[in-house]
């Protein structure tokens, strides 16, 4: 899968650098820990070129970063839940794989969607969160039909509860002790089995 980069959205090379410089020292120093002007120095732009490319500042930053993201694991979930909707086991660990691809290549932004989501305007926090629960039901769907008498606010919660392990990587060194990849393997067991331990 291509790389998840911060700008899905379109626009220039050199906005979609922009982005992707605010998005590092977004998820590094929080949003609040970050200037316009530590975000033009750190792209070698000035103020008013800056403001040229996002006249909303980091509130148009972070949307630009977070609403992309959300429509492509919302794409995603619906591709590969439809491709094996004769196999739910088959759907299931391609959403598995899926979602561990995209939180492994993009870790700041997903450090961005789960801690500074609320610092986004109403409107694009609400169309955030949208694409958030459809892309959940599209897991329980498949785990619905995987797990015999499983109801959907129960398979809501096995849900949550693997994004939860799965989006822990962020935090991790990845690359240092362990591999992205062995890393992968390694959720990609964990979360399978937390989502059908039976």
């Amino acid at each position: 899968m291509e790389k998840l980069t911060a700008d899905g959205r379109g626009g220039s090379k050199r906005r979609r650098e922009i982005l992707d410089v605010a998005v590092r020292l977004l998820a590094k120093h929080g949003y609040h820990g970050v200037s316009m002007d530590d975000i033009g120095a750190a792209a070698s732009i000035t103020g008013p070129a800056l403001y040229h490319h996002f006249k909303g500042g980091k509130e148009q930053m972070l949307a630009d970063a977070l609403i992309p993201v959300s429509e492509r694991l919302l794409a995603g979930g619906r591709h590969w839940a439809s491709l094996h909707s004769d196999d739910p086991q088959a759907a299931l660990e391609a959403l598995v794989d899926f979602h561990l691809e995209v939180v492994i290549d993009s870790p700041e932004i997903v450090i961005l969607h789960l801690h500074e989501l609320d610092r986004l305007p109403e409107e694009p926090r609400r169309e955030v969160r949208k694409l958030q629960r459809v892309y959940v039901e599209e897991w329980v769907g498949v785990l619905c039909r995987l797990r015999d008498g499983l109801k959907p606010e129960q398979a809501r919660v096995l849900a949550h509860g693997a994004f939860g392990l799965m989006n822990s990587t962020p935090y991790l060194s990845l690359g240092q002790e362990v591999s992205a990849d062995e890393t992968a393997a390694l959720l990609r067991a964990a979360a399978l089995r937390a989502l059908d331990p039976g």
